[in-house]
């Protein structure tokens, strides 16, 4: 059974702040040797990876609200400077908008089953260009307000 993570994109305002982190992260591990990948790092690690490596994906929260996702494609633990282990969880870095979704706040892991996912949004390519209809940030103010 496919699940997903879902993930506050801290410090975010747009789907474009979004995709500016992925291009940054993927930079800086193809300069280290690690491969064009966009990795997350967090200090938790996952208690259900084998059910998330099961075609699952992180769903990032932009300002309350789910805009977009990027399939999950492993787990790597990794000990920081500080001798702290930490987990960065690899990710596609082409990047899929969705339906707006709105989320409250929260703190720490949230696992999203399939069937609540939100859709991905129609007539786009892979990093969320070609989309027709509004832009995210619109469509995420029309969820806010109810009217989506």
């Amino acid at each position: 059974m496919t699940l997903h993570l879902v993930k506050l994109c801290a410090g975010a305002d747009s789907v474009d702040d979004l995709a500016a982190r992925i291009d940054y992260r993927c930079e800086v591990n193809k300069k280290a040797g690690l491969g064009a990948v966009h990795d997350h790092v967090t200090r938790m690690h996952s208690r259900r990876e084998e059910e998330l490596l099961e075609g699952g994906s992180i769903y990032w929260v932009i300002r309350g609200v789910i805009l977009a996702r990027q399939n999950i494609i492993g787990f790597e633990r990794r000990t920081g400077k500080d001798e702290i282990e930490r987990t960065a969880i690899l990710l596609d870095p082409a990047y899929v908008l969705t339906e707006p979704q709105p989320r409250r706040a929260f703190q720490g892991w949230r696992y999203l089953p399939a069937e609540d996912a939100p859709q991905d949004l129609k007539g786009q390519n892979l990093k969320g260009r070609g989309r027709k209809g509004p832009p995210p940030e619109l469509g995420a103010k029309l969820a806010e307000l109810g009217l989506l």
